[in-house]
């Protein structure tokens, strides 16, 4: 009997097929994934790939150095220094307490808080900074895996003090602050690069790979001010022997050109070393007192009061008054200091010579028509605001310039006597800048130029822009005004210093002798602030000079007793060095 083959017994054939078939299929897919990750996503895998050594770096924009005169050159006053930032990168270090323990060794410091930085979850932590270029060697020399430097530059001060105030400082993160250093900080600070770094497996950027990209960094510009170094370490010198004599804590003094607006010199004690900002405990010695520190002036008020009487013809140089040595306003009495020669009748000259309060409320009196009213504030308030430009900032180049107060001649309560004050330097506020601005323009023909530090901005292609002196307001009192105001300054130095004080040169000065403020109200009985305006020059002032001393002690009168001898000595000098011409 023959059988005939099982329906189900394999075939070797189909089944060689079948996993011929599927391995086909499985190389298929394989191929298809590489087709679809390196081809339509190559450019996301890249990417992916390389973040774990793909870096950003920023290349520092080397700040603008900041020069004065000296003489007919220029030096500098502040530079760049370089000094080494200690930086890691947690995803590379391995041990942290091997590297911290390192880099504590090395530099110093804190092994734990290296470590601590060591391990955060960051690509870049700053371990130190300032380091020297020793240290940093040495760091390089132990070849941490994570653990890198990187060159900074830091504001170096070649003059040591010298105008720090004036100069303010940069700090960690690269910000001027006060100072010429924050109100042209747009000017100084360049414009930083960018380097996107291809790293080793240290974290190292390899420069030569192909795939950096470098945006150079363009330097700041460089920065010449107005200071002269000679005038501004003098100036210094003589302010604080001054403040020393009459046992003074605080003061501020300048010298500024009348015809431009440009200040030569500008000082304030107490000061600061600009190289160690950052161990000064108490942040007021950063501020320039002579921009930012407004005071009650005094006295050196009543030139002013004078030049807009003069100015709106209420008044003439051979107008006399009866003077009766007080007023009576607002229930309020205002009186003379012992030395004005009682009542009488007294002459222009006198009301400044004399120093009469009662001199300044009249002059107020004769804006109004008579009286002290609301025509004689309103005109004397757009002297001091408009024409004087007493409340409003100069627009100096400095961090931190104040307006000063004027108050408001029709809203108020007891406007009159405010007001009456004011004539005299009282119930409102200037800094010593704005007083010199103020009298350079009563004394230079009617001229109100804004002050300035900014001499010239030099671009790294030598490129030189000049700062042309800026007039802000023609008129502000007429010329023969002008000239009658320099008469009676100089009267008043005749008759109150010596007639012969500097023959052959032009000297004239106010005193001012000012109460100071209570907290609680009204006025203290012993606390003054002395002020002294004036200029010097031959044939028409070169120099107005604005000394303002605090608190001083053991005078009669803090104007003439402590300021008078600060301006004595900076008109002496200038004379002597400063190139002040003999009348012709």
């Amino acid at each position: 009997m023959n059988s005939r083959p099982s329906q189900h017994q394999p075939n070797p054939l189909r089944r060689v097929r079948i996993w011929y078939t599927f391995v086909l299929c499985i190389i298929a897919v394989f191929a298809v994934r590489l087709f679809y990750l390196q081809v339509i996503k190559h450019n996301f895998y890249q990417k992916l790939a390389l973040e774990s050594q793909l870096k950003v770096y920023e290349i520092p924009a080397q700040r603008g150095v900041i020069e004065a005169h000296d003489g007919n050159q220029t030096l500098p006053i502040v530079l760049n220094e370089p000094l080494y930032t200690l930086f890691a990168d947690p995803k590379f270090i391995k041990d942290s307490r091997h590297s911290s323990e390192e880099v504590q060794k090395t530099i110093g410091g804190n092994a734990s808080e290296y470590e601590k930085k060591m391990k955060a979850d960051s690509r870049y932590q700053i371990l130190a900074k300032k380091l020297s270029k020793e240290q940093k060697q040495k760091l390089n020399d132990l070849k941490l895996k994570g653990v890198g430097t990187r060159e900074e530059s830091y504001r170096t001060y070649p003059q040591g003090e010298l105008a720090s105030q004036l100069l303010g400082f940069v700090d960690d993160e690269g910000q001027g602050k006060y100072g010429v250093e924050q109100a042209l900080q747009d000017n100084l600070k360049g414009t930083p690069g960018q380097l996107k770094a291809i790293t080793d497996a240290s974290g190292v950027p390899l420069a030569a790979n192909k795939d950096n990209v470098v945006t150079e960094s363009q330097p700041g510009k460089k920065v010449v001010l107005t200071i002269d170094i000679s005038l501004q370490q003098q100036l210094q010198d003589i302010l604080k022997a001054g403040m020393d004599n009459v046992k003074s804590k605080s003061g501020s003094a300048l010298i500024m050109d009348p015809y431009t607006g440009a200040v030569k010199a500008m000082a304030n004690f107490p000061t600061y070393n600009p190289a160690n900002f950052s161990s000064v405990t108490d942040q007021s010695l950063f501020t320039n007192a002579a921009v930012s520190s407004p005071l009650e002036v005094g006295s050196v008020m009543k030139p002013f009061t004078m030049a807009a009487a003069l100015n709106q013809k209420v008044v003439n140089m051979n107008t006399t008054y009866s003077d009766p040595s007080r007023w009576t306003i607002d229930n309020h009495t205002i009186t003379n200091i012992e030395e004005d020669g009682g009542p009488g009748t007294k002459s222009i000259a006198d009301i400044l010579q004399l120093s009469l309060n009662t001199g300044a409320t009249w002059l107020l009196m004769q804006m109004g028509g008579g009286e002290v009213n609301e025509k004689a504030r309103t005109n004397w308030y757009d002297y001091m605001y408009n024409h004087y430009r007493f409340g409003q900032t100069t627009g100096i180049e400095q961090g931190y310039e104040s307006e000063g107060t004027v108050p408001d001649p029709v809203n108020g309560f007891g406007l009159n006597i405010q007001f009456a004050n004011t004539s005299f330097g009282q119930g409102m506020t200037a800094t010593p800048l704005q007083m010199g601005a103020a009298l350079s323009a009563i004394i230079n023909g009617g001229t109100y130029y804004r002050p300035r530090l900014l001499d010239e901005l030099i671009d790294k292609n030598g490129t030189t822009e000049k700062k042309s002196p800026e007039v802000i307001k023609n008129g502000v009192v007429s010329s023969e005004v002008s000239g009658n105001i320099r008469s009676l300054m100089q009267y008043i130095v005749e008759k109150n210093i010596h007639p012969a004080f500097r023959t052959g040169y032009i000297v004239g000065g106010k005193t001012g002798t000012a109460q100071i403020a209570n907290p609680a109200g009204g006025y203290y009985d012993n606390k003054f602030n002395g002020m002294y305006i004036g200029f010097v020059g031959g044939d028409k002032p070169q120099y107005v000079i604005v000394v303002r001393i605090n608190e001083p002690q053991g005078v009669k009168y803090a104007g003439s007793g402590a300021a008078q001898p600060v301006f004595i000595n900076l008109v002496n000098m200038l004379i002597n060095s400063s190139g002040v011409t003999h009348k012709r």
